[in-house]
């Protein structure tokens, strides 16, 4: 059987458009990433998955693709990336590609044959209909053939139609492509919407989904060494293993996002409640139920999509480096593949946006205008927007404290958040306390210790506040502790202590009955726990 690499390995997400530009026109580019390997490989990291690079319109900051076969120029030439490549295999870190196929852009040559005439050859690889179908807001109307074409996302990105053979045909032979270049994988973004039939009123988890993705598989990177991973925000635990029970042949794994969603109000997003560590041991602890042999997790506190984890759950004041430790402390040392995402190694922040001008995602836009029309004010929408918009995510990554934080020379794209003077990476790498030597070491201890691959979880029962957990093997034993709150906490137990992992303040001694400062966390080996 080939030895998975991914279960033992840390994987960094890079926003193109965000990282590092070396050219000076204001926007993160391929070069840029190039420059920054030594940043990746001194934090140690064993791959790094890319936001979307094809040629695109960027409607929707590359998620809506109209070249699978080229690299937008904004971000270089396919020269470049073969040197990022190329220098990023020489220091042993693989690159794993962000990849769209449940639509394209508008632009896409495909589309653009497709709404020639009904009778195109291209016609088929997209969904049309002489009326909607559902919900209005997901058609359009095409006057050149007078019917209308189905998305799920906006006008300017239709849907594949996945139930034509020779449209999947052409999209494992673009992976391939990426494959025989040498590329370790891919990031399958919302796969789980790719089954969709819309006259039965299904888009997600479509009834031919699994076919589609064993397909797939055995088509492109199945025989090959990759990581793969799905976008799902409707997976669940059950759902993860048709996606990546080993003998499936499906992914590696999938994104699951319940643990995001105990934020969510009535599981919408922008309905932002406060973080409620009880749902949230009670969501990790159902996925970490998995058997390794059923199906594998990621591991992930933010991604290009998601507000700074900071922000959101833990304490941007005077305990922001602490919470940050006690989020990845938490979360690195459960079972299954991390996931870091760019500036998290830093405790970078969400961005003081005070007005609409600031913001350049396409999806806070929408929300804007729709909330306006709902009657809101300004005041209220840009609040929610400040929490909630995915451009806290987006602003340029801060390197240094200069005011535009040794992103660019130009004119950033996004403005670069002013906290940048004190959160930045020559700080960081300064400071041998700092959040990103926690994250080192936390990657080093995934490297070396084969516990954290192989090793039971189980969930302590504690204070509402406190999140604890056990890891176990049949001779060893460890416990997680983080305090997730502003305010002491107690634990008690019978545990003892043996060795000493990593902690973001003073290691306990004794275990009996403990004071939990704010924030605080740590983990130990203890006496074997039967």
């Amino acid at each position: 059987m080939m030895k998975n690499w991914w279960k033992k390995a840390v994987i960094y997400q890079v926003y193109p458009r965000s990282f590092k530009d070396s050219n000076d026109d204001g926007v993160g580019d391929i070069n840029g990433i190039t420059e920054q390997l030594d940043y990746l490989k001194k934090l140690g990291i064993d791959a790094i998955w890319l936001s979307p690079l094809y040629q695109s319109p960027m409607v929707d900051n590359g998620y809506d693709i109209s070249d699978y076969y080229k690299i937008d120029p904004l971000f270089g030439k396919m020269s470049d990336f073969d040197e990022l490549l190329e220098k990023a295999k020489n220091i042993g870190i693989r690159l794993i590609m962000d990849l769209v196929v449940n639509h394209t852009s508008n632009q896409h040559l495909w589309f653009k044959e497709a709404r020639k005439s009904k009778d195109n050859s291209k016609r088929d690889y997209y969904i049309w209909r002489d009326q909607p179908v559902g919900e209005r807001r997901n058609w359009t109307y095409d006057s050149s053939t007078q019917q209308y074409y189905f998305h799920l996302f906006s006008p300017q990105q239709p849907d594949l139609n996945w139930e034509n053979e020779e449209l999947r045909k052409e999209i494992y032979k673009m992976m391939n492509f990426w494959l025989d270049k040498g590329i370790s994988g891919f990031r399958l973004d919302v796969i789980d919407l790719i089954g969709k039939q819309p006259d039965q009123g299904i888009t997600v988890n479509g009834p031919k989904l699994h076919e589609y993705l064993k397909e797939m598989n055995l088509a492109t990177f199945g025989d090959k060494d990759c990581l793969t991973v799905g976008e799902a925000w409707s997976s669940s635990p059950e759902l993860a293993k048709l996606y990546s029970s080993p003998n499936r042949q499906e992914l590696s794994m999938v994104f699951g996002f319940w643990h995001l969603l105990t934020s969510a109000g009535n599981g919408n997003k922008w309905e932002k409640l406060p973080l409620n560590v009880s749902k949230l041991k009670e969501a990790m602890a159902a996925w970490q139920k998995l058997n390794p042999n059923e199906a594998w997790n990621s591991l992930f506190l933010g991604n290009h999509d998601l507000p700074r984890i900071v922000s959101f759950w833990g304490d941007e004041g005077e305990n922001r480096e602490k919470s940050a430790k006690a989020f990845a402390i938490l979360f690195h040392l459960m079972r299954g593949t991390p996931f870091i995402y760019q500036g998290e190694e830093l405790g970078m922040t969400n961005f003081p946006f005070e007005n609409l001008s600031e913001i350049n995602d396409l999806e806070s836009h929408e929300y804007f205008t729709d909330k306006k029309n709902e009657g809101k004010t300004e005041a209220e929408i840009i609040k929610i927007l400040r929490e909630m918009s995915r451009d806290n995510a987006r602003t340029p990554m801060q390197w240094t404290s200069e005011q535009k934080a040794g992103f660019t020379n130009g004119k950033p794209w996004l403005t670069v958040n002013p906290n940048t003077t004190e959160i930045n990476a020559n700080q960081a790498l300064s400071d041998s306390d700092s959040i990103f030597y926690t994250y080192q070491k936390l990657i080093e201890l995934r490297h070396k210790e084969d516990w954290l691959v192989e090793a039971d979880f189980e969930l302590i029962e504690t204070t509402d506040r406190i999140f604890a957990y056990l890891r176990k093997t049949g001779t060893r034993s460890f416990l997680v502790l983080a305090n997730l709150s502003k305010s002491p906490q107690h634990f008690q137990s019978s545990y003892v202590k043996k060795n000493e992992i990593i902690s973001n303040d003073k290691f306990p001694n004794l275990l009996t009955d403990l004071e939990i400062k704010p924030w605080q966390a740590f983990a130990l080996e203890i006496e074997n726990v039967d």
